[in-house]
C-alpha cells in the first residue's frame, strides 16, 4: 500500500517511468530521499558521483573515506569499532543502519549502466557530475533523461526535509501524462510552491 504523499497517493502502477536519486557519497542525502520514495512505493536506484565515499571522522581534515562498492554493513562495523560513541552521537551510525536495511553498498553514478526517465541529484556538482558523464556517453538509444537538481545540504535534519521535497517532486511527475512535454511546467510549479532552487537539463542515452 503506498503512503499519502504531499500531492496525494502515489501507487505503484503509477510508475510508468525509471527514477534515480543521486548525492556526492549515495549515504545521506540520495539514501533518505530512497528510504522516503520506495516507503511510498516507488521503485528506484540511487547512488553518489564522487570520487569515493567519503564520511565524517573525528576531526575535520581526518574524514573517513571508503571505496565504492563496499557494504554499507562493513562501514557500519568499521565505525563501531573506531569510536562507537562519536559515530552515533553524529548520527553515522543510526543513517547506516538505515542504508543497509535499503541496500546492500554505496554505488557509483559513473560505473552504472542503468537507464532513467528521471535523474534528481541533491547538489549542483553532483548535477554537474551526472551531466557530464551522460554526455561522454554514446546516445545509442536517443532516449531522453531528464536530470533535475533540488538543492540541499549535506546533514541529517536537511537531508529529512530534501527527502519530503523530493517525494513532492516526484508524485508531481507521476500524475503527469506527458512527462517530456510538462516537465518544464511541473518543475515551475514544485519551485514556486516550495521555494526550492531547482535547475534541469535534458540529456540522452
Amino acid at each position: 500500500m503506498a503512503s499519502q504523499g504531499p500531492q496525494g497517493p502515489a501507487p505503484p502502477q503509477q510508475q510508468t517511468f525509471r527514477l534515480a536519486v543521486i548525492c556526492a557519497s549515495n549515504q545521506n542525502r540520495s539514501m533518505e530521499a530512497h528510504n522516503v520514495l520506495q516507503k511510498a512505493g516507488y521503485v528506484l536506484s540511487s547512488y553518489g558521483t564522487g570520487s569515493a565515499v567519503r564520511l565524517p571522522g573525528p576531526a575535520a581534515d581526518k574524514p573517513n573515506i571508503y571505496p565504492f562498492g563496499v557494504p554499507y554493513n562493513d562501514i557500519f562495523n568499521d565505525l563501531l569499532k573506531k569510536d562507537p560513541q562519536l559515530y552515533k552521537a553524529n548520527g553515522l551510525l543510526p543513517m547506516l543502519d538505515r542504508n543497509r536495511r535499503i541496500k546492500r553498498a554505496p554505488e557509483r553514478f559513473q560505473e552504472a549502466r542503468d537507464v532513467f526517465d528521471v535523474i534528481i541529484s541533491c547538489e549542483e556538482r553532483c548535477f554537474d557530475s551526472a551531466c557530464e558523464d551522460l554526455d561522454n556517453r554514446p546516445s545509442e538509444l536517443n532516449r531522453p533523461v531528464h536530470l533535475v537538481n533540488i538543492e540541499i545540504k549535506d546533514n541529517h535534519e536537511e537531508a529529512a526535509v530534501g527527502g519530503q521535497l523530493i517525494l513532492q517532486l516526484v508524485n508531481m511527475i507521476a500524475q503527469s501524462k506527458d512527462r517530456d512535454a510538462e516537465m518544464d511546467m511541473i518543475l515551475d510549479d514544485f519551485a514556486a510552491r516550495t521555494n526550492a532552487q531547482v535547475l534541469h537539463t535534458v540529456s540522452f542515452y
